[in-house]
């Protein structure tokens, strides 16, 4: 899991904007960009707050009666959340990447609640990121706090390094899976799989 960073300071953000807006020859002091810095400050102490929350947080309290932990049993054999919309940013070039996750697990002795899992995908997108370890992360978070027999994470982003500059492929989008347990095995895999795909009746 990535360790926890301190607390983000917004004045050194603003002073970095504005000697970047210089640097590209702007005057950062005419009334377009005169409270750019601090727009910026504010915006990129949102897009990076996760790195002061620990993911695991979430996914502490068990679901159930007075928080009694249920036996595998009763827990059913997969929870499946699709279409959990998350924003992160790249870190190469510090572009966001926006798409959806899907995220399935089979329990073990526990389960959480459905916006807790969003929580999760939510804290570990909010820092600088690559769409590939992100995936691998929320993985792991779901399988070290909730101990499931198995875990799979899809997720579906759009780029903006790829559709803005370079290449300019604006309608291209990028697809990374993560597992592990049960569901690494390829027919269970593929039956998640099929439930993210479709929406009719199971």
């Amino acid at each position: 899991m990535v360790s926890l960073g301190g607390s983000i300071d917004t004045d050194r953000i603003e002073a970095a904007v504005r000697e970047l807006l210089s640097a590209i020859g702007e005057d950062v002091d005419r009334p377009g960009l005169a409270d750019t810095p601090h727009r910026v400050g504010q915006a990129y102490a949102e897009f990076f707050s996760g790195l002061a929350v620990d993911p695991l947080t979430h996914l502490q309290e068990p679901v159930g009666v007075a928080g009694v932990v249920s036996s595998p049993s009763t827990l059913g054999e997969v929870v499946l959340v699709r279409d959990i919309d998350f924003r992160s940013i790249c870190e190469h070039h510090l572009l966001p990447f926006l798409g959806v996750a899907h995220v399935a697990y089979m329990p073990g002795e526990k389960i959480v609640g459905l916006g807790d899992i969003a929580k999760v995908v939510d804290t570990l997108a909010s820092r600088p990121q690559l769409q590939e370890r992100l995936t691998e992360e929320v993985t792991d978070a779901l399988q070290t706090g909730l101990v499931p027999e198995g875990v799979l994470v899809v997720m579906d982003a759009v780029h903006g390094c790829v559709s803005s500059r370079g290449v300019r492929h604006t309608r291209s989008s990028t697809v990374t899976l993560a597992s592990r347990g049960t569901l690494s095995d390829p027919v269970r895999r593929a039956e998640v799989m099929a439930m993210i795909g479709s929406k009719g009746d199971y």
